[in-house]
């Protein structure tokens, strides 16, 4: 049995050799640790990696004796995952293919160690791809007149895949609150990092013309304010007065794809940790 742990707790004496000390009291070897102190907040991050032997402890059993004996001394909040068991990502897609092949190419080579149940869109445009793929395609059209219906359409396929986070592969629609008050801190968006300088339908038009010399994309956790959750990964490349309008795009597009592609492995390797809007990414 191989565990990871994710804590957060306020600082004080004592945690590390605690936790640890309990890992090895019911049988485990430790094979990871990273830890960070938040000095502004006085808050202590800890990731963990530890290994048991089959017939020494159940997970469950391991889970409550840690809350018991570590978390509610320490007022911590901990987090355990069980290793093997590959978690669920739904992609949101809408017209822009490029971080949808991308993210399915990783799949498909087993760089990315989850399932993928379905792939949802609120257009037809790239239902060849999940053909392609081999996985289920949903069209939801969203309009102004039916945005509740197609919540809960959306919802509804989620829960009965038991979906464990959503990925928004260029999706564009607004993320309605109650489907971000169910996935918490599970729900991954890219954009280019223009904003809010070039806002609008061609920001990359704004840019070229202001002569801009760095192209950003950022990858966050969606929020109910847009476009300023927790971030996750973040990239940027240089161009110059020689690129045209196309290199810009592709350029940006290009960045897109490899700093979603980040964002979600570090996500699925249990390497991110929200803390007051912002993100502890460990190595």
């Amino acid at each position: 049995m191989k565990t990871t742990i994710l804590i957060n707790c306020p600082d004080q004496a004592g945690i590390i050799s605690s936790v640890t000390g309990f890992i090895h009291a019911k049988g485990g070897n430790i094979i990871y640790i990273d830890q960070h102190v938040d000095k502004q907040a006085d808050v202590f991050f800890m990731r963990l990696e530890s290994e048991f032997d089959e017939n020494t402890i159940s997970f469950e059993n391991f889970k409550a004796q840690f809350k018991k004996e570590i978390s509610v001394p320490f007022n911590m909040d901990s987090k355990m995952h069980l290793s093997g068991i590959k978690p669920k990502m739904a992609l949101f897609i809408s017209k822009y293919n490029h971080c949808l092949y991308d993210l399915l190419s990783r799949f498909n080579s087993g760089e990315l160690d989850v399932e993928i149940p379905f792939i949802l869109s609120n257009h037809k445009d790239l239902q060849n791809i999940s053909e392609q793929f081999q996985i289920p395609f949903f069209h939801i059209p969203v309009t102004k007149e039916n945005k509740l219906e197609a919540e809960n359409k959306q919802l509804e396929l989620l829960k009965e895949h038991e979906i464990d986070f959503i990925v928004l592969a260029r999706y564009m629609q607004i993320i309605a609150p109650r489907t971000i008050d169910q996935y918490p801190n599970k729900i991954i968006n890219i954009h280019h990092s223009f904003l809010p300088a070039f806002a609008g339908a061609k920001p990359y038009h704004a840019a070229f013309a202001r002569g801009v010399k760095i192209i950003g994309a950022t990858s966050h956790y969606v929020t109910e304010e847009l476009d300023a959750g927790p971030i996750i990964e973040q990239d940027v490349v240089t161009v110059t007065h020689a690129h045209t309008i196309k290199d810009f795009i592709a350029k940006g597009q290009d960045l897109e794809k490899i700093v979603l592609s980040r964002a979600v492995k570090l996500h699925i390797q249990r390497k991110t940790m929200v803390y007051n809007n912002k993100t502890v990414i460990f190595s």
